[in-house]
Order: structure tokens, then C-alpha cells, then sequence
């Protein structure tokens, strides 16, 4: 897979390092040599006809840019640099940033896509190839098939995703959504079956919605002809949203906790769990509806504006 990185104009210091690494022709030789292979430098310096110490030199200043990579390997007199060339496109941004100017990140997860769950019969998992395992078995939810899963259920427990963070390093977050087509579990279905289903956002409690029920009189809009009546069939599409001034159910403010306080930055992914609290008032478990089931076609939907 092709290597990519980018340069931006206001990193002043990496874009000098980057237009000094690649304004030697002993430098460009090198990242030539390196382009299939990784070599250490005293075959460097052999394969460039350099002193081990001119070899060295260059490729410290290739390192400083980025463009490559320099692990210590154990040598026959000690240790010695293994290099590795770490970029195959660059992109250097020339234009100035406005701050004022929002960026979105939104992605899609599939239902079945969870990464840690806990749940109680009645539980189950279901891909238009039919159930996944046996339904009212929890270890059916860790059954590698479960990633096909479009729907699934639970009478109590969560479940939890991790979304890939792809928010720029030099942006702050300035509001975070999730929104799923969510309803409440009872066996069969009960239209008045309600649940506090809550949102967890890097393990921090981001708001409850209350579920009115269970709803399974009329037929999911999308749902395929395998998928039995008598069942759960949608949801309501739900979304819970934190920003500089607190936590919203469905444009609702519920809570004051802020986006800063959920630290997104700090990781490579955003954990989302979704589920009913122990305490909570009415403990009704939930389904969630992926793109191809119930009344709504998408799956689980986080979206982060910067």
C-alpha cells in the first residue's frame, strides 16, 4: 500500500527540514536506493561509494524530514541504523488554513462492527443470511460471522464501537454527534416497552433517551423477506450531540458535560458505547438497525465537526 504524508505550509520548520532533505542529490540517490528495501548504513555507504559517516550524515537529515525511518539493529561491533523509507507520495499545502472554516468527519459502522459488548437473552444477531449462531446465546456475539450482522439485540447490557479518529492533529473538535436507528427489546415486541438507552463517548457518559418501546406492529420498511413478523422491526433514528456547551438528545440539552472533556484527540479511535445503565429506570434493552434493516438506510453514524 502506497505511503502518503502530508506537508502544510504553516508548519514552517517541517516544510524547511522537508525542502532541505530533498535538495541534495545524495539524498534523493538514497531514497532511491531504499525505494523496495531496507539496508543499514554501512551497505548504504557501499552501495553509494560514501564514507559510513557521510552515509550516516545524509540520512539523519532524511530522517529529520520524515522520510525515513531509523531503528538501531545489533551489529557485528555493537549496534548499528537499519533505514527504512517511510513516504512514496508528498503533498506539500501551500495555502493558508482559515480557522473559521468547519471541517466534517463522518463515518458509517456497521452494526455487527462492535468491538466489546455485554448482553442478556433475549440477545441475538441477525445478516440477511439469517441468524448469526443461535439467538438468546452470548457467545454468539463473538462469533467472527457477527461482523455481517445488520441487526442485533439485547434485553440489558451494551454494546461498544471504536471510530477510526480521522480528525486533523492541528484541529480542535468543536462538536461530536452519534446517531443510530435505535428502539427498546422485549420478547416478540411490545409497542409501550420503554428503555433509557445512554450514550458513552470515550467512557464518558454523554446522555440517556428514553424509548417509547418495542415496535413491531407495521413491517420495517427495508427489512429482508427472511426476517420474520412478530420481531422488532424499526427503530427511531436517535442522536445524541456534545459540544462547547453540554450534551443534547435530539436537539434536547440533557447534560453540561462538554466535548472537551472527552479528550478525543488523545487516541487513534473514538470509543461509542451504547446500552442501559444498571440503575436506570426502566432497564429495556435495545435493537440497533443497520443500512439494510428496519425504516432508515444507514448504519450507525458518527460525525465530528472541527
Amino acid at each position: 500500500m502506497a505511503k502518503f504524508r502530508e506537508y502544510d505550509i504553516e508548519a514552517m520548520e517541517e516544510v524547511y527540514d522537508l525542502g532541505k532533505a530533498l535538495a541534495s542529490p545524495v539524498r534523493l540517490e538514497m531514497l532511491q536506493l531504499l525505494y523496495d528495501k531496507s539496508l543499514i548504513i554501512g551497505e548504504i555507504a557501499k552501495e553509494m561509494n560514501l564514507p559510513a559517516s557521510s552515509a550516516a550524515f545524509h540520512a539523519k537529515i532524511l530522517e529529520k524530514a520524515g522520510l525515513i525511518r531509523m531503528e538501531e539493529q545489533p551489529g557485528t561491533r555493537g549496534t548499528t541504523k537499519l533505514c527504512t523509507r517511510k513516504v512514496d507520495y508528498l503533498h506539500v499545502g501551500l495555502v493558508r488554513k482559515k480557522a473559521v472554516v468547519t471541517e466534517i468527519v463522518s463515518i458509517e459502522m456497521p452494526v455487527g462492527a462492535f468491538t466489546g459488548c455485554k448482553v442478556k437473552p433475549t440477545c441475538g444477531l441477525w445478516s440477511l443470511n439469517g441468524v448469526v449462531g443461535n439467538e438468546d446465546m452470548e457467545q454468539c456475539f463473538y462469533y467472527p460471522e457477527k461482523s455481517k450482522a445488520g441487526i442485533l439485540w439485547t434485553s440489558a447490557g451494551y454494546v461498544e464501537y471504536k471510530f477510526p479518529n480521522e480528525v486533523p492533529k492541528k484541529k480542535t473538535p468543536q462538536k461530536i454527534c452519534f446517531s443510530a436507528e435505535i428502539c427498546s427489546e422485549a420478547p416478540g415486541y411490545r409497542e409501550d416497552w420503554k428503555s433509557d438507552i445512554t450514550v458513552w463517548i470515550n467512557e464518558k457518559e454523554c446522555g440517556t433517551w428514553t424509548s417509547p418501546g418495542d415496535f413491531g406492529a407495521k413491517r420495517g420498511r427495508l427489512n429482508s423477506s427472511i426476517w420474520p413478523d412478530g420481531s422488532s422491526q424499526y427503530g427511531l433514528w436517535t442522536t445524541w450531540e456534545v459540544d462547547k456547551n453540554g450534551c443534547y438528545v435530539n436537539g434536547e440539552k440533557v447534560a453540561n458535560r462538554t466535548i472537551d472533556e472527552l479528550d478525543l484527540m488523545s487516541n487513534v479511535f473514538v470509543k461509542v458505547r451504547i446500552g442501559n445503565k444498571n440503575d436506570a429506570t426502566y432497564v429495556g434493552g435495545f435493537n440497533l438497525f443497520g443500512k439494510d434493516w428496519g425504516d432508515y438506510r444507514q448504519d450507525l453514524v458518527m460525525t465530528i465537526e472541527s
